[in-house]
């Protein structure tokens, strides 16, 4: 059973399952260089009811366990507008196209196999689903136990002999779960080589091939061929390419809730700069230590031991999750004072949440929120932020209470999307540090290529929702941010 990722519930109301798009780098040479892919939102051509976005969190959150590349976005993260985003990636020889979830709370890439039980032959998304062969493919070969990437994943295995597969299987906490077996094969993608420029590129990478699914990951309902995790582990695509000298373990996306899209690129950022607070060692999640919330420029007195609880340390940074989830007091602290002088408002319940009829901005009516973390980092949100409107005149609430979401939650801070659009956040695995910094995510970033030292302009990405993103010399994904998944 997986244990990966601590159960929790999260969701934003601008609703991005972000996705964070996993940029494979790699040239033939040895080179850390930038690769390109595009997205596209999971809800094109029709919009998702605020239920959706819940019912996704809920899920995602049961399943929570815990040279540069530029990967395109494409959607808006708007819970009445898009929803989440998928990618679409290539793999074996000849290429074929594969759509998959990126989640950064999880860590194997697995995509749907064709000897798979209940695998679904059809998805609501309207995406053409490809079921992977890897006797079809020039390239792939299994993975058997005795080999050093078993070893390393699972240690010693029992009944190991010779030419036994290396088998995979993962446990969600809502009851669905996937199981297979390691393949390696080829997978391709764009390596950015200048200004605005891209190269054909590709890496061998070890994932899973999905043999029988069961729960949500067996229905055509939103389905899709797999899930790219973009965790810490050693197992991640990431962390296999960065082991083969493709790419540093930098990573940093900018979600833009304004136009639409936004930036994901894989790479060591020089521009912006970014301030960064420490990741918590030995977590699964990649969490940080908050030390004080600030609302209307007066500070929550809550309990000095709430940040840190049990095995939990920390705050977990989540690009998956659509909302932000707090523990029950720091919840109703929050809460009081926002609305505490808002006396003039009728509030009801929408589908569970609590929203109110208000005319007028937001911005100017209601108090920003500061999330204060170590080393001074600040983390600013806006009215704008974690209000969403719901219909005329209608806004609802996006903060959410952990302890009413799930068990497992109830002492969790996670914060997701509605905190973290319109910043670019910076994941440094080599130096264990997180950063943002607020930022037009319509703009570009400049990344620099640890080989050869010259840096990149690396823009910003719309993907219309009408096309078909279309694979030929240039891969597309999109690190969907994922449905966190349970990693053993």
């Amino acid at each position: 059973m997986a244990s990966r990722r601590p159960s929790s519930s999260c969701f934003r109301f601008l609703v991005l399952e972000l996705v964070l798009l996993l940029g494979l780098l790699v040239l033939s040479p040895p080179a850390r260089g930038a690769g390109m892919f595009k997205v596209r939102r999971k809800f094109a051509g029709r919009s998702p009811t605020i239920g959706d976005l819940r019912a996704h969190d809920t899920r995602r959150h049961s399943r929570i366990l815990a040279a540069a590349v530029d990967l395109p976005l494409g959607g808006i993260g708007i819970p009445t507008d898009t929803g989440l985003y998928f990618a679409e990636i290539g793999i074996g020889t000849p290429s074929k196209n594969y759509y998959v979830q990126v989640d950064t709370g999880s860590d194997i890439l697995w995509v749907n196999c064709i000897s798979c039980r209940r695998c679904p032959l059809k998805s609501d998304l309207g995406v053409e689903l490809t079921l992977y062969d890897p006797n079809a493919s020039g390239s792939g070969s299994l993975v058997s136990c005795e080999e050093k990437f078993c070893v390393s994943t699972y240690g010693d295995i029992p009944g190991c002999a010779a030419n036994l597969p290396c088998q995979y299987s993962v446990m969600y906490g809502d009851g669905s779960s996937t199981s297979g077996y390691f393949v390696t094969d080829t997978v391709q993608y764009n390596q950015v080589s200048g200004d605005h420029q891209t190269k054909p590129a590709n890496a061998s990478v070890t994932f899973g091939c999905g043999a029988q699914q069961s729960g949500d990951l067996g229905s055509p309902n939103s389905a899709l061929d797999g899930i790219l995790g973009f965790g810490q582990s050693n197992s991640s695509m990431l962390s296999q390419l960065a082991s083969a000298g493709k790419v540093k373990k930098i990573f940093a996306h900018c979600l833009d809730t304004v136009n639409g899209g936004g930036i994901f690129a894989i790479g060591h950022v020089v521009q912006p700069k970014v301030k960064t607070t420490p990741l918590v060692p030995d977590q699964p999640h990649y969490n940080v230590n908050l030390k004080a919330i600030e609302v209307g420029g007066s500070f929550l007195q809550l309990p000095t031991d709430l940040f840190d609880t049990g095995d939990r340390k920390g705050t977990i940074i989540d690009s998956g999750t659509t909302l932000a989830y707090l523990p029950e007091v720091a919840y109703k602290a929050l809460m009081n004072a926002i609305l505490s002088q808002r006396s003039d408002l009728s509030f009801f319940t929408s589908q569970d949440f609590l929203c109110f009829r208000y005319s007028g901005s937001v911005d100017d009516g209601f108090p920003e929120v500061v999330f204060h973390f170590q080393n001074s980092l600040l983390l600013n949100v806006y009215p704008h932020d974690y209000l969403f409107e719901n219909g005329a005149n209608v806004y609802c609430v996006g903060w959410q209470n952990g302890g009413v979401q799930s068990k497992d939650g109830k002492d969790m801070f996670l914060l997701g999307d509605l905190v973290l659009s319109n910043k670019l956040v910076l994941y440094d695995l080599e130096n264990q540090v997180i950063g943002w910094t607020e930022y037009n995510c319509s703009s570009s970033i400049k990344v620099q290529d640890d080989k050869t030292g010259a840096i990149y302009t690396v823009d910003a990405h719309n993907i219309s929702p009408g096309r078909r993103l279309q694979l030929g010399r240039s891969i597309f994904w999109l690190l969907v941010t994922l449905v966190c998944c349970l990693i053993y």
